[in-house]
């Protein structure tokens, strides 16, 4: 195999599959990426996959032999990632002695690789569902719901997002047993070959494959669709130059749906923009021991937002907001609040309550239609 490719392309594309490499691989070969270069087309395909999360990509380069080998992923990463930006480099292969030469302008490297023979297949689809869904689309149901996704890996199906598809729209969900983000996003836009059109096609993906297939996806949001297959527990995207496969997340994601109240006795809405700069102020304190900022509703438009570290300080501001009903309290895990708030890009956001210990709702004031957002946070309960 003789190649010649340029420096920052052949970087670039490391770096995105070695997100795919396994750190601590159950086989020598699972921490080494496949390189397969094509005489024919020109190309080269640089693969990563630990057995879970698998991503291809590809680039155009000068191909003088075709050829495959598989390389250590971090010697590769380190080695090219300091070669001279933009300049050509040169990697043959001998697949006699499977040593990889790399060669540019400022030096050469030899390493020893791996038959590509050896490296597990990336899982391909044959049948069940196939979707075409718009990037734009997806990336917006992905970013408004990740964040809500637990870190707790006892349980499992909530360190994940569940996406539904069908005819009509795009819905994501994530929850992590203390707060829920749902969003709908109109699926107009976008067709599938299988589904009908009262059926949902049901997924929840790891939230670790999400952060890599966002990254992956946001560069193809030019084309007009990206192609989804999913078929026994395995989802495999495809764009003109990449492929990324992940596992999903075995069992029924909860019916999420039945958690959020149908009808709320008091609604208030905030500048969104002001009160997440009065809630990072007073969060200050409010990190140092309970992460708990309170709400306080007496003052017509006004409401004191504030925070209270025993032994060290409080913290408080007057916020203006608006709202037709008497006195009114609830305290939230500022942390969660924030996190919420920041995703909704609406000037203003309306708060949906009944008491002080049942769930509260946050919706941008201007849902509308082709896009709906939920964000259902569960208050702290406060001793007065």
């Amino acid at each position: 195999m003789e190649i010649v490719c340029n420096q920052n392309e052949f970087n670039y594309a490391i770096q995105l599959v070695s997100k795919a490499v396994s750190s601590r691989p159950t086989h020598p070969i699972l921490a080494n990426i496949l390189l397969t270069a094509d005489q024919g087309t020109n190309k080269i395909s640089l693969t990563g996959f630990d057995l879970n999360l698998g991503i291809q990509t590809s680039f155009d380069a000068t191909v003088t032999k075709s050829g495959a080998i598989t390389i250590p992923s971090k010697l590769l990463s380190e080695i090219v990632n300091k070669l001279p930006s933009e300049t050509p480099v040169l990697l043959n292969f001998d697949d006699r002695s499977d040593n990889i030469l790399i060669k540019s302008d400022k030096g050469s490297f030899n390493l020893k690789g791996i038959p590509s023979e050896d490296y597990p297949n990336l899982p391909f689809v044959e049948s069940g569902n196939s979707l075409s869904i718009d990037p734009s689309s997806f990336l917006k149901a992905l970013k408004l719901t990740i964040f809500s996704s637990s870190n707790d890996d006892s349980k499992q199906l909530l360190t994940g997002v569940n996406f539904k598809f069908n005819l009509k729209c795009l819905e994501s969900a994530a929850t992590d047993g203390h707060r829920l983000a749902v969003v709908s996003v109109d699926n107009k836009e976008n067709f599938e070959e299988n589904l009908s059109d009262e059926e949902n096609l049901s997924v929840t993906i790891p939230t670790k494959s999400l952060r890599e297939i966002e990254k992956l996806v946001s560069l193809s949001t030019s084309e007009n669709s990206i192609k989804l297959f999913y078929d026994k527990g395995q989802l495999v995207f495809i764009s003109s130059n990449h492929i990324i496969t992940t596992r999903t997340l075995e069992g029924s994601y909860p019916n999420y749906s039945q958690l959020i109240p149908d009808t709320f006795s008091k609604l208030f809405t905030f500048n969104t923009k002001r009160l997440i700069e009065a809630l990072e102020r007073i969060a200050v304190l409010a990190d140092q021991q309970s992460s708990v900022v309170k709400i306080k509703l007496g003052e017509k438009n006004l409401a004191l937002v504030s925070a209270d570290a025993q032994d060290i300080g409080n913290a408080n501001e007057l916020v203006p907001v608006s709202y037709d009903f008497d006195h009114f309290d609830i305290a939230f895990n500022v942390r969660y609040l924030l996190e919420g708030l920041k995703v909704i890009s609406s000037q203003n956001v309306i708060f949906k309550c009944n008491l002080p210990t049942t769930p509260a709702v946050l919706v941008p004031e201007d849902n509308i239609n082709s896009l709906t957002y939920t964000y259902l946070v569960m208050p702290v309960q406060v001793r007065s």
